[in-house]
């Protein structure tokens, strides 16, 4: 089978992978295909290129990334003798959002603009219905605890849990981020699902930008 048919079948699969090709250097346009806990496919011309090249698009993989990257002939960091453009292929990112209420629609439709996967969850069912959140991939009526037992595992960092309260130890709590979303001035609840996407961007990419957590007085 070749690399193209894996592709195309990964991707049929809606699996993780990723394609690295060699856009400038010897052995140009060689391919390696990889996937999480699989052996790598194709060769980009060395051993040691190949592991390193391999090394990185799994990082890509998990960050969600496509990129250029620079190598010397032996996959030496610091080098620019090759240069390995790095394709991911990855699922849409989650949120997932606890509490059916009007600020869940909002924030819905911002984060499908963004590219996530929508789940709302609450056990209210009265509430939590598709008719409600049409814009949602997925409602489901379930207390929070009980889902993030069922999906918790296969969260990933690039996955987003939205919530309103939470049991959890103390350490937990200083990672949420409440109350949520940037301190934009927000007040509508569009207004308000963007401050949140644009906190979730910041934190994805580093930046540093006033949070609502950190604000003093009220937020509204």
């Amino acid at each position: 089978m070749s690399i193209y048919e894996q592709l195309r079948d990964a991707l049929r699969a809606q699996e993780p992978v990723a394609l690295a090709t060699v856009v400038e250097g010897p052995r140009l346009g060689a391919k390696l295909l990889v996937q999480p806990g699989a052996t790598a496919t194709g060769s980009l011309g060395n051993d040691d290129l190949d592991r390193v090249v391999a090394r990185d698009a799994l990082g890509e993989l998990e960050a969600g990334l496509t990129s250029t990257r620079h190598y010397g002939a032996h996959g030496e960091a610091r080098e620019r003798e090759v240069s390995v453009f790095i394709e991911s292929f990855v699922l849409a990112p989650r949120m997932i959002i606890f509490g059916a209420v009007d600020f869940t629609a909002a924030l819905a439709k911002v984060a499908k603009v963004l590219g996530y996967r929508v789940i709302v969850c609450d056990a209210r069912a009265v509430f939590a219905t598709v008719q409600r959140f049409p814009m949602a991939d997925e409602v489901v009526n379930d207390w929070p605890d009980r889902y993030l037992a069922k999906v918790g595992d296969d969260l990933g960092p690039r996955d987003a849990v939205c919530v309103r309260e939470a049991g959890v130890a103390d350490d937990d709590i200083a990672r949420v981020m409440s109350p949520i979303g940037l301190d934009l001035g927000a007040r509508t609840p569009e207004e308000t699902a963007v401050s949140i996407c644009a906190e979730i961007i910041a934190l994805r990419t580093g930046r540093v930008a006033q949070s609502l957590r950190d604000a003093a007085g009220p937020i509204h």
